[in-house]
Protein backbone atom coordinates (compact mmCIF):
# COMPACT_ATOMS: atom_id res chain seq x y z
CA UNK A 1 0.00 0.00 0.00
CA UNK A 2 3.01 2.38 0.63
CA UNK A 3 4.29 1.87 -2.97
CA UNK A 4 0.64 2.81 -4.56
CA UNK A 5 0.71 5.87 -1.93
CA UNK A 6 3.85 7.30 -3.43
CA UNK A 7 2.71 6.74 -6.88
CA UNK A 8 -0.20 8.88 -6.16
CA UNK A 9 1.64 11.19 -4.15
CA UNK A 10 3.94 11.70 -6.93
CA UNK A 11 1.55 11.84 -9.62
CA UNK A 12 0.53 14.86 -7.84
CA UNK A 13 3.12 16.48 -7.37
CA UNK A 14 4.40 16.57 -10.64
CA UNK A 15 1.03 17.92 -11.35
CA UNK A 16 1.73 20.87 -8.73
CA UNK A 17 5.33 20.86 -9.82
CA UNK A 18 4.45 21.48 -13.70
CA UNK A 19 1.76 23.68 -12.85
CA UNK A 20 3.85 26.41 -11.25
CA UNK A 21 6.31 26.05 -13.20
CA UNK A 22 4.39 27.04 -16.62
CA UNK A 23 2.28 29.67 -14.09
CA UNK A 24 6.41 31.40 -13.07
CA UNK A 25 7.40 31.17 -16.35
CA UNK A 26 4.62 31.55 -18.77
CA UNK A 27 6.71 31.57 -22.23
CA UNK A 28 8.28 27.75 -21.57
CA UNK A 29 5.26 25.92 -22.99
CA UNK A 30 5.95 27.93 -26.13
CA UNK A 31 9.25 26.06 -26.15
CA UNK A 32 8.81 23.12 -24.81
CA UNK A 33 7.71 20.59 -27.43
CA UNK A 34 4.58 18.83 -27.99
CA UNK A 35 5.91 16.02 -27.81
CA UNK A 36 7.93 15.71 -24.63
CA UNK A 37 4.82 17.73 -22.92
CA UNK A 38 2.55 14.55 -24.40
CA UNK A 39 4.42 11.81 -22.80
CA UNK A 40 4.65 14.40 -19.69
CA UNK A 41 1.06 14.02 -19.20
CA UNK A 42 0.64 10.86 -20.39
CA UNK A 43 3.19 9.06 -17.95
CA UNK A 44 1.16 11.42 -14.87
CA UNK A 45 -2.35 9.87 -15.97
CA UNK A 46 -0.97 6.10 -16.43
CA UNK A 47 0.71 6.93 -12.69
CA UNK A 48 -2.29 7.91 -11.64
CA UNK A 49 -4.74 5.37 -12.70
CA UNK A 50 -2.30 2.59 -11.35
CA UNK A 51 -2.02 3.78 -7.80
CA UNK A 52 -6.32 4.31 -7.54
CA UNK A 53 -6.56 1.07 -9.17
CA UNK A 54 -3.66 -0.50 -6.86
CA UNK A 55 -5.67 1.07 -3.69
CA UNK A 56 -8.99 0.03 -4.58
CA UNK A 57 -7.63 -3.52 -5.12
CA UNK A 58 -5.33 -3.55 -2.03
CA UNK A 59 -8.22 -1.81 -0.32
CA UNK A 60 -11.08 -4.92 -0.84
CA UNK A 61 -8.13 -7.45 -0.46
CA UNK A 62 -7.12 -5.77 2.96
CA UNK A 63 -11.19 -5.40 3.86
CA UNK A 64 -11.70 -9.07 3.36
CA UNK A 65 -9.15 -10.53 5.15
CA UNK A 66 -10.00 -8.17 8.81
CA UNK A 67 -10.93 -9.85 11.18
CA UNK A 68 -13.99 -9.23 12.28
CA UNK A 69 -14.55 -6.15 15.02
CA UNK A 70 -16.53 -6.00 18.39
CA UNK A 71 -19.72 -8.08 17.58
CA UNK A 72 -21.49 -5.09 19.45
CA UNK A 73 -20.92 -2.70 16.12
CA UNK A 74 -23.73 -2.60 13.58
CA UNK A 75 -22.27 -4.50 10.61
CA UNK A 76 -22.64 -3.19 6.91
CA UNK A 77 -22.95 -6.00 4.24
CA UNK A 78 -22.24 -5.96 0.66
CA UNK A 79 -25.76 -5.37 -0.47
CA UNK A 80 -26.19 -2.59 2.08
CA UNK A 81 -23.06 -0.73 1.08
CA UNK A 82 -24.18 -1.35 -2.64
CA UNK A 83 -27.57 0.18 -1.89
CA UNK A 84 -25.84 3.24 -0.22
CA UNK A 85 -23.73 3.87 -3.06
CA UNK A 86 -26.94 3.88 -5.76
CA UNK A 87 -28.48 5.83 -3.10
CA UNK A 88 -25.74 8.56 -3.45
CA UNK A 89 -25.82 8.49 -7.18
CA UNK A 90 -28.39 10.59 -8.12
CA UNK A 91 -27.47 13.22 -5.80
CA UNK A 92 -24.16 13.24 -7.38
CA UNK A 93 -24.94 13.19 -11.19
CA UNK A 94 -27.82 15.54 -10.48
CA UNK A 95 -25.63 18.09 -9.02
CA UNK A 96 -22.71 17.55 -12.28
CA UNK A 97 -25.85 18.00 -14.51
CA UNK A 98 -27.27 21.18 -12.51
CA UNK A 99 -23.54 22.57 -12.66
CA UNK A 100 -23.07 22.45 -16.47
CA UNK A 101 -26.76 23.68 -16.60
CA UNK A 102 -25.89 26.51 -14.64
CA UNK A 103 -22.42 27.25 -16.47
CA UNK A 104 -24.21 27.64 -19.92
CA UNK A 105 -27.66 29.18 -18.38
CA UNK A 106 -25.03 31.69 -16.33
CA UNK A 107 -23.07 32.82 -19.26
CA UNK A 108 -25.92 33.78 -21.41
CA UNK A 109 -27.50 35.32 -18.89
CA UNK A 110 -24.81 37.75 -18.24
CA UNK A 111 -24.70 38.12 -22.01
CA UNK A 112 -28.42 39.04 -22.02
CA UNK A 113 -28.17 41.19 -18.95
CA UNK A 114 -25.06 43.30 -20.71
CA UNK A 115 -27.13 44.24 -23.45
CA UNK A 116 -30.90 44.37 -21.89
CA UNK A 117 -30.74 45.26 -18.12
CA UNK A 118 -34.51 44.65 -17.67
CA UNK A 119 -34.20 40.84 -18.17
CA UNK A 120 -32.45 40.56 -15.23
CA UNK A 121 -35.74 38.63 -12.89
CA UNK A 122 -36.38 36.31 -16.09
CA UNK A 123 -32.45 35.46 -16.33
CA UNK A 124 -32.84 34.70 -12.72
CA UNK A 125 -35.72 32.35 -12.96
CA UNK A 126 -33.87 30.23 -15.65
CA UNK A 127 -30.97 29.78 -13.11
CA UNK A 128 -33.55 28.58 -10.47
CA UNK A 129 -34.88 26.12 -13.31
CA UNK A 130 -30.83 25.03 -13.94
CA UNK A 131 -30.21 24.68 -9.86
CA UNK A 132 -33.60 22.69 -9.03
CA UNK A 133 -32.44 19.73 -10.86
CA UNK A 134 -29.71 19.78 -7.97
CA UNK A 135 -32.46 19.79 -5.47
CA UNK A 136 -34.50 16.96 -7.50
CA UNK A 137 -31.75 14.19 -7.15
CA UNK A 138 -31.44 15.53 -3.37
CA UNK A 139 -35.18 14.48 -2.94
CA UNK A 140 -34.47 11.15 -4.46
CA UNK A 141 -31.61 10.27 -2.39
CA UNK A 142 -33.61 10.86 0.63
CA UNK A 143 -36.77 9.08 -0.44
CA UNK A 144 -34.52 5.85 -1.41
CA UNK A 145 -32.69 6.22 2.04
CA UNK A 146 -36.38 6.28 3.36
CA UNK A 147 -36.67 2.82 2.01
CA UNK A 148 -33.50 0.72 3.43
Amino acid sequence: MTILTFLLTASALGILVSGLYFLLVPGASRRLTPRWMKTGVVINILLFVAGIAGLLIGGVNEVMAAEQGAEGGAEISLGLGLALIGIGLPTGLATIGAGIAVSSVGSASLAVITEKPEMFGRTLIYLGLAEGIAIYGLVVSILLLGKI
